[in-house]
């Protein structure tokens, strides 16, 4: 039951409670997607549901406004259970539960999967909870262990049914289906439906209702795609740095909240472009003018919501930024689609977080075209065209014409009257056009420079490769190694041959020993061999490098070493029965040098009293 965009009903019309709406509102959505706009009524209902839809397409939404509706937030037991493929996919859908619950009091919502320590997810339990959501395996262990009680369990949520089949899962899903004690209501939600998830939404689906969102496929072969990966860099400022560099005529930015237009609207503005919001708000005559100034070229940059710009035709753009990730594969289809029009070429770019990596897939897969990653302008080029722009305004000045004779005397005279060379006036009068605002950028281009350069891995007094940031706990560890995580990085300007010389010094390895380093912004990530001891390991976490604590911590250990050539310890510091030997063998040799320089000394003292007699006699 496919929803076109234009049919569908606002959140208000599909029977969400008032505190909901609220939340919705305050996020500033402003109306259903599709799969949101078919799975809330029957979800409302209480039946059944097997969803097809993709992700991105906005089926937490879909699920979570729905299901929080009919929470009975008196009674705090554990009502709806998620299950997810991914500890991270965990985490984002609890979190999205969190923030559409903002205005229900007393609400709880806990994530539970491996990796994390049984104790937190104990207490968390124990203190009563509304929804849990959590990886099928990790929700089998609380089942068994009886600290998740499902008694009063309303729904139960299969989210990415198809990505639990492909990752090996579905064994415990169905596991956690046959053992829930008592009747509920079943959600399922997959992109795909192959043979196995038929068969369990058959099993444990009762008359459910079928909802399938096909995502439109087509884009313009015209337009250039790229995404920016949000990292370090604030993303106003990276939007600047591409809005002065890239050669661009009209520009609609795309964000995802009607506040959030009016915000960035005010900061470019601020910055010097000619920028105006356009949002759900604004009362039909206003952003009719606001479009005609766009089409007409008065203004360059349009700050536009998905809701505002639905059906907006300006031949004049040439970009098209997502400053904001869209909720749904098929807003990314629209937003783009308003560049490239009559016969153009056109860019679009997408800001994306290495969070929102599974998001800018499933574009990919929806659009069948990759998507190029695009590096962000360098501050020397930024520069190259803010002085070029400057010159510019100068050419166009004398092309004109106009009272340049009057300037001219008035210079002239000046110069006469201060005997101060023409060019010193001429540098003066540039700096009162710029103003406060300063010609360029601050800031150097080097650590980017070194972050791409490949260099040798060894030690060898130069620099380590240093990596794009990832998620730290997807890294995989060589065999025989530890990875380690130190509380210092790029901006304290680290250096790997740095880290290298302290860990040697204290630990005794040598630079053949460490594995891999990678730099971040704030933090460094170290492979070291296994096993490190204590007494090391303590003495490192007080170490500063940089002037900062490394406050090293072990993130993730890895497999014994495969060879027993391999096996042999690494770290060759005394241990501390060694370091007392040591001392008491340094005590005894300072006690036996100083009583062999009593003795010294007692004979001088006899021998000069054995002179002083002989002189009296």
């Amino acid at each position: 039951m496919p929803a076109s965009g234009s049919e569908r009903p606002a959140f208000e019309a599909l029977g969400i409670g008032a505190d909901l709406l609220r939340s919705v509102s305050d996020i500033g959505y402003e109306s259903p997607s599709a799969i949101q706009a078919e799975a809330i009524p029957p979800l409302l209902e209480g039946r059944d549901l097997l969803g097809q839809a993709q992700t991105g397409t906005g089926k937490t939404a879909a699920f979570a406004l729905p299901l929080l509706t009919r929470l009975d937030l008196s009674l705090r037991k554990p009502q709806v259970l998620v299950l997810a493929p991914t500890r991270e996919l965990a985490i984002q859908v609890s979190e999205a539960f969190q923030k559409y619950a903002s205005h229900l009091k007393g609400f709880h919502v806990v994530p539970i999967y491996g990796g994390q320590d049984y104790h937190v997810q104990f207490r968390a339990l124990k203190r009563g909870v509304h929804v849990v959501v959590g990886t099928p395996g990790r929700v089998m262990d609380h089942m068994r262990k009886g600290s998740l009680g499902l008694e009063y369990l309303q729904c139960l949520v299969l989210d990415e049914a198809d990505e639990m089949l492909r990752m090996g899962f579905i064994d415990d899903v169905e596991w956690v289906l046959e053992h829930i004690p008592n009747a509920h209501q079943t959600a399922l939600f997959s992109a795909t439906l192959p043979g196995r998830i038929c068969k369990i939404a058959e099993k444990y689906l009762h008359d459910p209702v079928q909802v399938s969102i096909r995502v439109k496929t087509s884009t313009v072969d015209t337009v250039r795609q790229r995404y920016w990966m949000v990292s370090g860099l604030h993303k106003l400022d990276a939007l600047t740095r591409i809005l002065e560099v890239e050669d661009t005529d009209g520009i609609i930015i795309f964000v995802r909240t009607r506040r959030m237009s009016t915000e960035l609207a005010e900061r470019l503005e601020a910055r010097g472009f000619a920028a105006e919001a356009l949002n759900g708000d604004m009362q039909q005559k206003l952003r009719e003018v606001t479009i005609n100034r766009l089409k007409s070229g008065k203004l360059d940059v349009l700050i536009a919501t998905d809701v505002a710009a639905r059906g907006l035709d300006v031949p004049r753009i040439s970009h098209v930024i997502n400053y904001d990730v869209p909720h749904d594969t098929e807003s990314y289809i629209h937003r783009i689609g308003r560049t490239a029009r009559a016969g153009r070429t056109g860019d679009a770019i997408l800001f994306i977080s290495p969070r929102e990596r599974r998001l800018l897939k499933a574009i990919e897969k929806a659009t069948r075209q990759t998507i190029e990653r695009m590096d962000l302008p360098s501050y020397a080029l930024v520069n190259d065209r803010r002085m070029g722009r400057f010159k510019q305004k100068i050419t166009d000045a004398l092309g004109k014409g106009e009272n340049l004779e009057l300037f001219t005397e008035i210079i002239e005279s000046y110069r006469i009257e201060h005997n101060v060379p023409s060019l010193e006036i001429a540098a003066a009068l540039a700096s009162l056009v710029q103003g406060d605002t300063p010609l360029l950028l601050k800031g150097s281009d080097r650590k980017s420079k070194k972050d791409k350069e490949k260099k040798n891995d060894r030690f060898s007094g130069e620099e380590r490769p240093v990596r794009q940031e990832k998620d730290i706990h997807s890294q995989r560890v060589r065999p025989g190694m530890d990875l380690y995580r130190i509380a210092v990085g790029r901006t304290h300007g680290l250096k790997p041959s740095r880290i290298v010389a302290v860990i040697s010094a204290i630990g005794g390895v040598t630079d053949k020993d460490i594995g891999t380093i990678d730099l971040h912004e704030h933090f460094s990530l170290i492979e070291l061999p296994l096993g490190m001891p204590e007494d090391i390991f303590d003495e490192l976490k007080g170490t500063r490098v940089c002037g900062q604590k490394l406050k090293i911590s072990l993130m993730k250990s890895g497999s014994a070493p495969r060879r027993s050539s391999e096996r042999k310890r690494k770290f060759k510091k005394d241990s501390g029965e060694k370091k007392r030997k040591r001392k008491d063998k340094q005590e005894g040799k300072g006690k036996k040098k100083g009583k062999e320089k009593g003795k010294k000394k007692g004979k001088e003292k006899r021998e000069k009293k054995g002179k002083e007699k002989q002189g009296d006699g």
